[in-house]
């Protein structure tokens, strides 16, 4: 069995239907892990880079999950079908990017890039640059090592 599931790429690997299913949501479930070594769990609109097999989040510096991350790393996320079903796990080591500091620095150019994918444009730039320095956001990146999960039917 074990044999059967490293050959279709599962163990350890990337099976590309679950890489599909990680391209294909917006919504997914960030897992850090706190002090204790308890799971944080954390709601995200997210986005995926598969050239560089990346999920793309932004973060607000001051959040647990930040701080979980600054600490440890380590990281999982989570994405489901509608009918829950199928499923898919993304595993590594979440890299963290600067904090916006100046509405024309380059983290709030990373955060306008990251809007761009998952909103397109936004009504008013120079407010949303504004937003992002005030809210002390970040990209968080999250290059993924590996992935397991039930792939979809079909």
């Amino acid at each position: 069995m074990l044999g059967a599931l490293a050959a279709r790429g599962i163990m350890g690997g990337m099976d590309p239907a679950l890489l599909s299913l990680l391209a294909a949501r917006r919504l997914g479930v960030l897992v850090t892990l706190k002090r204790d070594g308890r799971p944080q769990l954390s709601n995200v609109i997210y986005a995926w880079d598969d050239a560089a097999r990346t999920i793309l989040v932004s973060v607000t510096g001051t959040r647990a999950k930040t701080a979980n991350l600054r600490r440890d790393p380590r990281a999982s996320f989570y994405v489901t079908t509608d009918d829950g079903w199928a499923y898919a796990v993304a595993e590594g080591d979440a890299e963290l990017g600067a904090e916006t500091q100046a509405p024309d620095d380059a983290a709030a150019d990373h955060l306008v890039d990251l809007y761009r994918r998952l909103q397109g444009e936004h009504a008013d730039w120079d407010d949303y640059r504004a937003a992002m320095v005030a809210e002390r956001r970040l990209v968080l990146r999250l290059p993924v090592e590996r992935v397991y999960g039930q792939a979809p039917r079909g």
